[in-house]
């Protein structure tokens, strides 16, 4: 394989990988910006989508855009009650409410293993084949996990900026004691944002369940990388989440093709140190007054 086809397969695969870690990074920084919690069982709602395309595509051969819409509507579904009934108690206890987040991926996480065991199981790509582009070629399978993730964030990005609920979801991200003055029902927009914030980990669960293998323990490391790129791209800020999804996956991509994944990782930790020193709220977050 020459230099340039070397290349062109690291981009597509940081792309891919980068699109993950920018759905993650969107759902952990709305919960943030909207409830002012850090959500640790994030993790295993992107598990739960994975398991969730598992079954529904490689098992009961559900077409897998019905999928997708599966995954996000009962993920989703399940994030409101959690919000509703274990979140919502701890609203004026932000650390506890952290804690309490801590607790429910345990629990998920536990309840899967019981479930559905330990093993990882591998699903079936989507799309097979390959697109020629002169001497390059790319999977299909790739390519259509790339422009779903676009699509999905064209979706997202719509509802926050054009519908009601979405410009309320703002409003309460920006001050929540004056959108209730304004009669924005503030208890309504929690679970809401809740709800949406898991359905996108769930999202990007189910894309990339035919990429890597599906197994109760696949939720940690796109949390901790979603971690990483709400402090690169500054923690609160949705348009920080895609610059600093899409950026790290490259680096990561590149840096592991030319390196080896561990030296990824460091550079990956010496990045965030380096962002933490120089521009501790992120590249497009607020620097508070």
């Amino acid at each position: 394989m020459d230099f340039s086809t070397l290349l062109a397969q690291a981009a597509l695969n940081g792309l891919v990988i980068g699109t993950m870690y920018m759905l993650m990074a969107i759902g952990f920084t709305l919960v943030f910006g909207i409830m002012r919690i850090v959500n640790f069982a994030h993790g295993e709602f992107y598990m739960l989508g994975a398991f969730s395309a598992f079954f529904t595509y490689a098992q009961w051969e559900v077409p897998f855009v019905f999928c997708l819409v599966i995954a996000a509507l009962t993920i989703g579904a399940l994030g409101a009650l959690v919000e509703r009934a274990i979140i919502r108690p701890f609203r004026n206890d932000e650390l506890s409410g952290m804690i309490a987040t801590l607790g429910v991926s345990v629990v998920i996480q536990n309840a899967a293993v019981v479930a559905w065991g330990p093993t990882p199981r591998a699903m079936p790509n989507v799309v097979d084949g390959v697109l020629s582009v002169g001497p390059f070629t790319f999977p299909l399978s790739r390519l259509v996990v790339i422009a779903t993730a676009a699509l999905i964030f064209a979706v997202f990005w719509f509802f926050m900026q054009r519908t009601r609920t979405g410009r309320a979801m703002r409003a309460v991200a920006q001050d929540a004691d004056t959108a209730l003055i304004q009669g924005i029902r503030v208890n309504t927009i929690y679970p809401i944002a809740f709800a949406i914030s898991v359905a996108l980990a769930a999202l990007a669960g189910a894309l990339m369940a035919p990429i890597f293998s599906v197994s109760p323990f696949v939720g940690l490391t796109p949390m901790l990388k979603a971690f990483v790129v709400v402090i690169l791209g500054g923690l609160g800020s949705v348009p920080g989440a895609v610059v600093g999804g899409l950026l790290l996956g490259l680096i990561e991509s590149f840096t592991a093709t030319a390196l080896g994944s561990l030296v990824a990782d460091i550079l990956q930790l010496l990045l965030v140190i380096l962002i933490l020193l120089v521009r501790p709220w992120g590249l497009l977050g607020q620097k508070e007054a």
